[in-house]
Order: C-alpha cells, then structure tokens, then sequence
C-alpha cells in the first residue's frame, strides 16, 4: 500500500472517498439538530413544570396555530414578592417561577401574546389585577423575565381571537 490510499488500492482524493465524507457531514449535521430538538424540548418541559403548567411560552413565530387580535399598547406593571405560596384568583399557587398575567376582566384562562423591545411571550391570565392606576397588566416575575420587563412600562399585547372584544 503507497502513501495516501486506503485498503483498496483507492487514493483518498478519489469521488467515493468525497462521497462517504458528505455522508459523514450529514450524519453529523443531523446528530446536531436532533440534539439541539431534544434539548428545545427538555427545557419547554421543565419550564412548563416549574411554573406549575400555568401556561407556555413561546417566543418569535411559535403558537401561529392561535389567531390573536390585533396588537395594542397598555401599561403593565409585575408582581410577586409577597404573594409567593398563595392562590392566584384563578385557582393556582403563585411561585416566582410562575408565567402568567394579571387582568381586571378577562376570563381566566385567556390566551394572550406580549411583546416588548423584541421579545415576546404567549401566556394565560391567571389572576386579577393590576391594582395601580393607569396600568392595564400585571405580569408574573416568569413573565416579567421572559420579556426581560423591568419595573413599569408599556407593552404590546393581543388577546387570542376566542376571547377578543369587538
């Protein structure tokens, strides 16, 4: 055997030597999407599970089977610190992990999607409020994190169509 050929006699630059090195790529290629799904899926799950199923999260294109109303702006403020291990007024136990909305007077349960400076998040009303003037939301500390919301401010929102006043 000379220097550069396999078993075969073939020299390694030869089309079949390129062809099993694509399939290899391929193969890698497909090993890494199919980790990177499982991955996506491991931390929807846990996500889901350390808010108490209390809602789910998407952010960008995820949920486009919901048909929202059109996007609007309202004040929203967040809360939580101090009301950690009690019930929300939709039946749930608030924990700071928790991703849900305050509203004044959507059923619970409503689908809502938020936005804010480039991320947004899908999520269910799980309690009433918000108790402050002026403002239309209060955000759970998951939400407030999802949104990378900070103390007080506008947001945009839409209310998933099943539940839209018109």
């Amino acid at each position: 055997m000379q220097a550069g050929e396999d078993r075969y006699g073939r020299n390694g630059n030869s089309r079949w030597a390129r062809a099993i090195d694509k399939r290899s790529q391929r193969r890698v290629r497909w090993a890494v999407l199919l980790a990177t799904l499982a991955t996506v899926a491991v931390t929807a799950v846990s996500a889901q599970a350390a808010s108490g199923g209390a809602s789910s999260v998407a952010y960008g294109g995820a949920g486009s089977d919901i048909a929202f109303s059109p996007m609007q702006t309202a004040g929203a403020t967040w809360y939580g610190p101090g009301f950690y291990g009690h019930q929300t007024a939709c039946g749930q136990v608030l924990r700071p992990a928790t991703i849900g909305v305050a509203h004044r007077s959507l059923p619970c349960g409503t689908t809502v999607k938020f936005a804010y400076h480039g991320h947004y998040l899908i999520t269910k009303v799980i309690d009433r409020g918000p108790y402050t003037k002026g403002n239309s939301w209060d955000l759970t500390n998951g939400a407030r994190e999802a949104l990378r919301f900070e103390g007080s401010g506008q947001v945009h929102y839409a209310v998933a169509l099943s539940y839209a006043r018109h």
